[in-house]
């Protein structure tokens, strides 16, 4: 069964919407290569841009550093694949679609034939972002238990396709601290470190205590009854007494990726991305 996506040619001449296009496009204006009817239909669809299905908020970008996210749980194949088509014909930006089926990686494949998807995190990377030149810096992702990996890789390719070196230092939890001691040279080269981890969420404490590195903490669901599906573990990471910690959402690597872009990108270490 085919689903119904808007001509692809069509969508391959509009320019993205990020700082540097559009210096580049006002530079042309001023130097008499553009005239300003044709700058002002190029900005048409300046801030958003309607797709009947969603308002593609194509100005965030240029807002943020980072182009908008399709969420895929409850949108039909059209909407997914519609969404992603019109966030990657304009975005220099990574694109992303999260918590996708693998339906709908095929929907948006037909649409964008470039996308790729990872089964086990349910991220489809729609679009990587373009390099300019500067490394945007280094994350670790340091994953208490092999349970947790789902979150964790959803951050580490998030954290990839934005620009990002990624280390990725699993299986290193608590239960076993001698481990994590094992790879403090590799936390300390890292200019950001993403700790995901369930069960009773301890590990963003244990790395925080041994580097000068800012730590994204990521409570999972993974743990039994008393963890009521991550909540223990995201109350351990908000009530830590290790400072240099931010907490995102239960399950939330996708999140906790974007954190770490800015922090990176903020810091000087980069302004890739």
């Amino acid at each position: 069964m085919g689903i119904y996506l808007p001509e692809r040619a069509k969508y391959t001449m509009t320019p993205p919407v990020d700082e540097r296009s559009l210096a580049s496009l006002l530079q042309r204006v001023a130097d008499g290569d553009r005239s300003v009817e044709e700058a002002v239909s190029e900005l048409r669809d300046l801030p958003f841009e309607d797709i009947g299905s969603a308002k593609i908020d194509h100005h965030r970008e240029l807002r943020t550093g980072q182009a908008e996210a399709v969420y895929a749980p409850g949108k039909t194949l059209e909407e997914v694949a519609s969404a992603a088509l019109a966030l990657v014909r304009r975005a220099r930006g990574a694109v992303f679609v999260t918590r996708a089926s693998g339906e709908q990686f095929a929907a948006v494949r037909r649409a964008v034939p470039s996308a790729t998807y990872d089964e086990r995190s349910r991220l489809i990377v729609a679009k990587r972002a373009e390099p300019n030149g500067h490394p945007v810096g280094s994350v670790a992702v340091v994953t208490a238990g092999t349970s947790d990996l789902p979150v964790a890789e959803e951050a580490a390719l998030t954290a990839s396709a934005l620009g990002c070196e990624v280390d990725r230092i699993h299986d290193v939890g608590v239960a076993g601290v001698h481990r994590v001691l094992d790879h403090r040279g590799r936390i300390e080269a890292a200019g950001c470190l993403i700790v995901v981890a369930g069960m009773e969420g301890a590990l963003p404490s244990v790395v925080a205590g041994l580097t000068s590195r800012p730590v994204v903490a990521v409570p999972t669901s993974v743990g039994y009854g008393a963890s009521f599906r991550g909540l223990a573990a995201l109350l351990t990471m908000l009530a830590s007494c290790a400072p240099g910690i931010s907490v995102v959402n239960i399950d939330n690597g996708f999140g906790a990726a974007m954190v770490a872009h800015r922090i990176l990108r903020s810091s000087g270490a980069g302004s890739g991305g």
